[in-house]
């Protein structure tokens, strides 16, 4: 399945969750990561987030598409490379 998260969270908490993120996603742009999971990675990878999290103040949101969907991108202005720096 096709998997797109977004997070806020803790400035403290920032480089664990990014480092997390880049295990199993794409970077996309600062907060943002997506790629395909199956749903046993996507289980392990709720679960390695749920371990780093604050359920009080942090949050995060994952998009799941069903397997075969397509997702279509549109975006708007400067097109960015991925960020390279660690919050």
């Amino acid at each position: 399945m096709h998997i797109i998260v977004v997070y806020d969270t803790a400035a403290e908490r920032n480089p664990k969750i990014l480092r997390t993120c880049r295990r199993y996603l794409h970077h996309v742009q600062r907060s943002v990561f997506e790629g395909q999971l199956s749903p046993a990675q996507f289980t392990r990878f709720q679960r390695d987030v749920k371990d780093l999290i604050d359920d009080e103040y942090d949050h995060v949101i994952a998009y799941t598409l069903p397997p075969g969907a397509v997702p279509q991108r549109v975006t708007w202005g400067q097109e960015r490379d991925a960020p390279s720096d660690i919050l």
